[in-house]
């Protein structure tokens, strides 16, 4: 728009100016990155390895991994775009809908306990508790339950659905592998 209105180097300005928000993005991928791998190292959730830091405090090895990831990830869309690219919106579908569920279930089961036994600490009174959690929750089974019929959402269901029982397998995996008394 600004190069139809003859504003001189607007398309070099813009294009500057989103470079710059797209690497201030990665650099702040790359440190949430290696801070969350190094966060995780602290209970067992991720190799020991990545637990050393330089004199500085940088975790190193956990900055190098994510990077490396970043880098295959480059790599694989530049290879095949299309197929990455929809393996990446297929997988993350449902995700969001069973992350919220997750969320709205334990909200119900957690919330419980202190209502009984303190009300006074419950410093954020949920309105409607518990019928608009057990409604949002039947919504959001509804909505994942269709996407199992849905010709168009099909796949995105599937594929969220192997990923819950991934993670949920590693989880049960590491539950088992804990020391007594941890985790």
């Amino acid at each position: 728009m600004l190069d139809r209105l003859a504003v001189p180097a607007a398309g070099t300005v813009m294009n500057a100016i989103v470079l710059i928000a797209v690497l201030s993005c990665l650099i702040s991928a790359l440190y949430t990155s290696s801070r969350m791998l190094f966060a995780l190292t602290r209970d067992g959730d991720a190799p020991h390895g990545f637990t050393r830091v330089s004199r500085g405090g940088v975790p190193r090895r956990a900055l190098l991994a994510g990077t490396s990831a970043g880098y295959l990830s480059v790599i694989a869309a530049w290879a095949s775009p299309d197929v990455v690219f929809e393996f990446l919106i297929n997988s993350y579908g449902a995700i969001a809908l069973f992350v919220y569920l997750a969320i709205a279930v334990a909200q119900v089961r957690m919330r419980r306990k202190p209502e009984h036994t303190a009300p006074e600490r419950l410093t954020l009174k949920m309105w409607l508790f518990p019928w608009l959690s057990w409604v949002t929750i039947a919504l959001m089974g509804t909505v994942t339950g269709a996407m199992a019929f849905l010709p168009g959402s099909r796949p995105q269901f599937w594929l969220s659905l192997l990923t819950v029982a991934v993670v949920l397998t590693a989880y049960e995996i590491r539950r088992r592998r804990a020391p007594l008394g941890a985790g």
